[in-house]
């Protein structure tokens, strides 16, 4: 089948392309080797909230309109928000169709796929930053008796056996965990390295409403520093409950969580853990005051004043090794983040990570283009409400790129 575009992907970033794609008149179809927001729907735990307030979720022409704009949704709402989205756009969406390869020859893209195959002028990968979990290779060594788990394999703290838990990595995904399966009764250790702390509210506001409105959503890819370590930084401590109470590593401490440093090694049976846990404690502590001056120096007026918070209390004694061969820990979860899957892209435009390399979604083949990745335009690049900005500005450089190639 011949077509002018073909996007991958049919979640927020695929469906928002397939929105300016329409507003342009250019035919295309969206490739979903699920369904509709498949990733939301079969890829994240039970309990799982936005860390964005439903007041910042929206979409080209489509926003949240419950009642409780200062909440989080829930998956199932989450869902249930990009399939409104598919539904009102009228994307045409082709479910259950994988993606089998991508290659180019002359001036067109070859895709093929198991339910047939599509020739395209242009090509949007629109399939996701997080297709699978980032498991260190040591997890090999790991004795078999110790059940081990990914977010994605994760469902809620009754499908781990009893017993003590090793959580590692503290982002977003490893401190929301740790927390639920200390509440549940399990004795928890928590294996943290760099990581982004900030306050759920700060002044009475959102903390991701002073992100917005001090512009630091909004800043470009070609206007910072270090785009490489940007586009690597880890997700905030941040957890979407309805009292929006802050979750970091002093709340976990308060929990009764166990923290420890950064999982290095496993040797003769034993995790080895590096030291140095209040150099990390410091430099998260600082970076976030940082952040938080640069709000204060907004002067924005009928606020609470500024706030200061306690520094990240460091263990008096940190384990610098744990033996997993004791039935001290009976399952581990691995937070340690995720990487996207280009297995079928037949395509040289991948660096020696295996990432696209793009700038600002633009890669280097003719035609090809990306939506969806960490800053890949701006720093919201990867949160719903942020995709608007990309998605167009990409599909205006895919126009321009038709237009010159008729």
């Amino acid at each position: 089948m011949d077509v002018t575009t073909v996007v991958i992907g049919a979640g927020h970033a695929g469906l928002a392309a397939s929105h300016f794609l329409r507003e342009r008149s250019i035919d295309h179809v969206v490739l979903e080797r699920g369904e509709v927001a498949n990733s939301w729907r079969r890829e994240r735990w039970d309990s799982l909230r936005l860390l964005t307030p439903n007041w910042q979720s929206r979409l080209p022409g489509h926003r949240y309109e419950g009642a409780d704009p200062d909440g989080y949704m829930t998956m199932g709402e989450v869902v249930d928000f990009v399939e409104r989205f598919a539904t009102v756009t009228a994307a045409p969406v082709r479910t259950s169709t994988t993606v089998t390869s991508v290659s180019y020859s002359g001036d067109r893209y070859d895709v093929l796929t198991s339910t047939g195959a599509f020739r395209a002028r242009t090509v949007v990968i629109a399939s996701g930053a997080c297709n699978r979990p980032v498991v260190p290779a040591f997890s090999d060594a790991v004795p078999a008796a110790i059940e081990q788990f990914t977010p994605f394999d994760y469902r809620g703290p009754e499908k781990l056996p009893d017993g003590g838990v090793l959580v590692v990595g503290a982002s977003a995904t490893g401190v929301q965990l740790a927390a639920e399966l200390q509440r549940s009764g399990r004795p928890v250790t928590l294996s943290v390295g760099e990581h982004t702390r900030l306050p759920r509210t700060y002044r009475g506001r959102d903390i991701l409403w002073w992100m917005s409105t001090s512009g630091v959503w909004d800043q470009r890819y070609d206007e910072i520093d270090d785009l490489t370590r940007a586009r690597r930084l880890p997700s905030p401590q941040l957890a979407g409950t309805a009292d929006r109470s802050t979750l970091d590593l002093n709340t976990l401490t308060a929990l009764g969580v166990q923290l420890v440093g950064r999982w290095a090694a496993i040797r003769d049976g034993k995790a080895l853990f590096s030291g140095g846990l209040r150099n990390v404690f410091a430099l998260a502590d600082l970076k976030q005051q940082r952040l938080l001056d640069t709000f204060d120096a907004l002067g924005v007026s009928d606020l609470p004043p500024p706030e200061r918070f306690a520094p990240t209390t460091v263990p008096t004694a940190s384990r610098l090794q744990l033996d997993l061969r004791s039935g001290e820990i009976r399952s581990i979860v691995w937070a340690t983040g995720y990487r996207p899957e280009y297995d079928w892209l037949d395509v040289p435009v991948l660096d020696a990570k295996g990432r696209l390399d793009h700038d600002g979604g633009v890669l280097a083949s003719p035609g090809l283009y990306a939506l969806g990745l960490p800053v890949l335009r701006r720093r919201k690049s990867t949160f719903i409400h942020g995709i608007e900005d990309d998605a167009r500005d990409v599909v205006d450089h895919l126009a321009a790129h038709l237009a010159h190639r008729p």
